[in-house]
Order: C-alpha cells, then sequence, then structure tokens
C-alpha cells in the first residue's frame, strides 16, 4: 500500500500545478520533502555512450553538492547513470515511473527503485497495480519536466523521448540545457538540434545551477 498526495494538498509540488494537464494524484514511496528541493530533470537516450556517462560525472556532482535534488525517469542507460551518480554523491533522487508502483520497468531496475525509495522519492501517476505501457512514458515525461526548473538532454537522437520532455519543458517555461557532442555521433544529434533551436549549451557544473531557480 503507497501513500499518495492530490492536487490539493498543500503537500503536492508547487511547481508541478502550474503545468499543463498537472496529475490529479501522485502515488508514492519515499519522502515528499524531497519535492521542495531545487530540481534538475536529466534525460537522454536508452543507448549511451562512454561520452555519455563521463559527462555525467562531470557535471551532476557539482550541482548534488549544493542540494540539488536530480529528477528522472529510471530509464535505461542515462536515467540510470544519473541517478546513480546521485547516490554515490550522497544526493536526493526523484523518480518518475510509467506503472504503478509494484512495477519496474525495465524489470532489472527494481533494486534501483527501491533504493530511490529509500534515499529520495518514487513517483508514479499510476496506481499501484497498473503496469508500464507505451503511451504511459509521454505522459511521464510532463512530470519529470514539471517538477523541475530546468530539464538537461545528455545524449539524444532526432525524435526521441527525450526530445518530448524538452519540449514539454519550454511548453510550461522550464529552461532547456543539452550537452553538445560530438558531430558524428547519431546519440548527439538531438542535443544539436536543441542547441539550434536556443537551448543552453552546459560544458560545466555552473552552466546548470545558473539555470535552476534558487541560484
Amino acid at each position: 500500500m503507497f501513500s499518495y498526495v492530490t492536487y490539493f494538498d498543500d503537500a503536492y509540488p508547487e511547481q508541478l500545478r502550474q503545468i499543463f494537464q498537472p496529475p490529479l494524484i501522485l502515488f508514492y514511496r519515499g519522502d515528499l520533502r524531497a519535492l521542495r528541493l531545487p530540481a534538475l530533470a536529466v534525460v537522454g537516450t536508452r543507448m549511451a555512450t562512454p561520452y555519455g556517462f563521463s559527462c555525467l560525472r562531470r557535471l551532476l556532482p557539482g550541482v548534488i553538492e549544493h542540494g540539488v535534488a536530480i529528477v528522472s525517469g529510471l530509464a535505461r542507460a542515462i536515467d540510470v547513470m544519473a541517478h546513480q551518480v546521485t547516490f554515490s554523491n550522497r544526493g536526493v533522487p526523484v523518480a518518475v515511473i510509467g506503472s504503478g508502483l509494484n512495477h519496474a520497468y525495465p524489470v532489472r531496475n527494481r533494486q534501483l527503485q527501491e533504493e530511490v525509495a529509500l534515499q529520495g522519492l518514487l513517483l508514479s501517476e499510476y496506481p499501484d497495480d497498473v503496469p508500464s505501457h507505451r503511451g504511459h512514458f509521454p505522459e511521464r515525461n510532463r512530470i519529470i519536466a514539471g517538477l523541475a526548473s530546468a530539464t538537461m538532454v545528455v545524449e539524444a537522437k532526432q525524435h526521441s523521448g527525450s526530445l518530448i520532455t524538452a519540449n514539454s519543458a519550454l511548453q510550461n517555461n522550464r529552461n532547456v540545457l543539452a550537452v553538445p557532442g560530438s558531430i558524428f555521433s547519431d546519440e548527439s544529434s538531438g542535443c544539436h538540434e536543441l542547441i539550434q533551436a536556443g537551448a543552453t549549451v552546459v560544458q560545466s557544473s555552473s552552466d546548470i545551477l545558473a539555470n535552476l531557480s534558487g541560484f
């Protein structure tokens, strides 16, 4: 049995209340105080390269040490690494999943999902026993973007789910940050597209902090 918070409760995150079509109910496990922290959403490809992982290890510690929660979706590769870097730096992870809290997708992430609930906060807009579904992930992405004042994209192909999250952030007047990559890498083509459209180029932790509310 999991706890929940509704749109009409004082504990409901104000950042999320401001987005288009905010979820009316959030089911959760963990500490709701995580929602009071400044937050950075981190998204990226499920086919990350060593470069993408190195970028997270380079950029996130300097953000986490300032008390910033790291929000992601527990998808493969970039999402998972963002949470792992958060754990190793004693930060606060916030994960939004595309199923009820009794499920994990992919299944191998179940242990990581449990660790997020223990050290930070695990969220879903779906009742406990609802399995994951393709249509849930775009809906989940709006919550990921909505919980944070900025969304950072690390390695993303054109037309990827990460760009959906970035577009959701833009539509809700949030900052979009992109980590540039090699011109020879398809995994960075979406980031370069975002930069051409006006996203902030990220080269350091300071670049991220400068685009978060409160810094």
